[in-house]
């Protein structure tokens, strides 16, 4: 576990790595490996997005709690991730600043602790596709009276709240001030995920099939190390 802690909380140069912990760079890879396949199995079991009834009402009940917005149940954004270019399609992940990124999704709940994390899309898919795509969005189509609160690169729905474009009116302007101070809580999240394990904050020196699984063993290293 310390290489692998040690690994996140690097750039990403194992060689490095092997020489400050007296141990080769192939048996740092060899651990980061292991360590990230384990972790990734039982991931189910730490990133838990609410799912029946009663743990739905339950999450609302809670957001009340310390939040204003009475039908929320957590916030959903998006992230990039710094990669290696991939030797396929690797035009798709480059952005403005010509750099290959990831586009992470995921989703926080009011401890501001990920509840969901999808790490499938490119730099070049907009965020409302990932979102229309998403397991936690067909898993809340159907759910009445609570929602996720997103920015406006998502579009409004029964279940995710959105700001309004040009808002004019008074409620509208107030409306789009509560959002913001309450969707604030997933930046937050996303800087201390990138702040703790730079790995994440500069470039994922991984093979593109091994990024996302480093990126969500992260964001299980931040619920269980907070």
């Amino acid at each position: 576990m310390k290489i692998y802690l040690r690994y996140l909380g690097n750039p990403g140069y194992q060689q490095g790595i092997g020489q400050e912990l007296g141990v080769s760079q192939a048996t740092v890879s060899r651990t980061v490996d292991r360590v990230v396949n384990s972790i990734v199995t039982q991931l189910n079991e730490w990133i838990k997005f609410p799912t029946t009834n009663h743990e739905l009402m339950e999450t609302k009940r809670i957001w009340q709690n310390m939040y204003k917005f009475l039908t929320a149940i957590g916030v959903v954004d998006g992230t990039h991730i710094g990669i290696l270019k991939p030797n396929r399609h690797g035009d798709e992940y480059i952005n403005r600043k010509g750099k290959p990124n990831l586009n992470v999704q995921a989703t926080c709940d009011d401890r501001e602790m990920f509840t969901g994390v999808d790490v499938s899309w490119s730099q070049s898919v907009h965020d409302s596709r990932i979102w229309r795509n998403s397991k936690t969005g067909s898993q809340l189509i159907n759910k009445a009276d609570v929602v996720l609160l997103g920015d406006d690169g998502y579009g409004i729905e029964p279940c995710l709240m959105t700001p309004f474009r040009n808002p004019t009116a008074g409620a509208e302007i107030n409306y789009n001030k509560l959002l913001k101070q309450e969707t604030v809580i997933i930046e937050r999240c996303f800087g201390q995920l990138k702040r703790r394990f730079p790995i994440l904050q500069y470039v994922c020196r991984a093979k593109l099939e091994n990024v996302p699984k480093i990126i969500t063993a992260g964001a299980w290293a931040i619920l269980t190390l907070s």
